[in-house]
Formats: C-alpha cells, sequence, structure tokens
C-alpha cells in the first residue's frame, strides 16, 4: 500500500486539472504544466481534490500510484507557488551576474563561464558580493536540474571549501598535510 499515493491533493480555487489522453494538464496563475499519465493508474478529480488509484496490487501500479501521485503533487505546487534554489559561491573571487537571462559566472578559471537560463526558469543574484544565484521556476525537476547543472561546473573541494554549493548545504573538510 502506497504512503504517498492514498492521499488526496487539494485543489486551489485558481487551479483547474484537465485530464485527457494519458496527460493531466494542470494549470493555475503562473502557467501550466502538462504531467504524463501512466495507464497502470486511474486519476479523478472530484471536489476540488485529485485522488490517484491503482488499476491492480502488483508491484508496478504500486510504484507509479506514489509516482504519479507526487507528480501531479509538485504541478500543482508548480502553477500556485512555483519552486526555487539556492546556490551559493564560495571562494576567492568567486561570483555571479545575470544579464538577459544569461548566468555569468565568475569561478577562478582564466574565463568567465556563460550558463543560459532555459524558458521558463529565472536566475538572480543575491548577498553583498553577488555570492547566492536563486534559480526559480514552475518545473521541480527543471529547477533542481539546472541548479545541479551549475553546481557541476565547480563542486565544492573538501580542502578550502571552494566552490559552488546548494544554500545550507555542509562540505564534509578534510584535514591538510601535517610535517
Amino acid at each position: 500500500m502506497s504512503r504517498v499515493g492514498k492521499y488526496p491533493i487539494a485543489l486551489p480555487e485558481s487551479v483547474t486539472v484537465t485530464l485527457a489522453n494519458d496527460t493531466a494538464t494542470v494549470t493555475g496563475k503562473r502557467g501550466t504544466q502538462t504531467v504524463p499519465l501512466s495507464s497502470l493508474v486511474t486519476v479523478a478529480v472530484n471536489d476540488n481534490q485529485i485522488h490517484v488509484t491503482p488499476n491492480a496490487l502488483q508491484k508496478r501500479n504500486r510504484i507509479m500510484w506514489g509516482t504519479t501521485r507526487a507528480n501531479l503533487s509538485n504541478a500543482v505546487t508548480g502553477v500556485t507557488q512555483g519552486f526555487e534554489k539556492k546556490l551559493e559561491l564560495q571562494g576567492v573571487g568567486y561570483r555571479a551576474k545575470v544579464e538577459q537571462n544569461v548566468v555569468i559566472l565568475s569561478l577562478g578559471f582564466s574565463h568567465d563561464v556563460n550558463f543560459p537560463m532555459p524558458e521558463g526558469i529565472v536566475a538572480t543574484t543575491e548577498g553583498d558580493r553577488r555570492n547566492v544565484i536563486v534559480i526559480s521556476g514552475n518545473d521541480k525537476q527543471q529547477v533542481g536540474e539546472i541548479a545541479s547543472q551549475i553546481r557541476a561546473l565547480r563542486p565544492p573541494e573538501p580542502y578550502r571549501g571552494k566552490g559552488v554549493k546548494y544554500f545550507g548545504e555542509t562540505i564534509l573538510r578534510k584535514e591538510g598535510k601535517k610535517k
């Protein structure tokens, strides 16, 4: 029995859900998202709630039950509130600036790194030294993937802690050489 899938998803008043051809289209004040639906589960919209039920109690059906419910819940949250990830730049001279939907990163290389943002994703900088990047958008998967790609440009190293890390992430520090 799925612990996630059995709970209904409450729909705010400003959100509408349309079910057609193995897809659910969720529309809200921040835009529209399309969620593919599996044929192993049944999705129904009743009384401003979305209910997901498996077609059978086999393992694959139960797996898709929780996954489908989580994807629909993320779409509803995305079109109402949106998602954001914060990245922190640690290091001397490490900073970022945003120009026309392109993030320009100074990460200690001999050149600046230009990272274009895809459509639907917005990046801004915060902090007195412009060392915090805020990535926001409606699609949770896309926001997380863009944050991961920026972090991969210069992952934090364990000796000095320099690099790009998620805001609030702790880096396990190693001790350097001893004489």
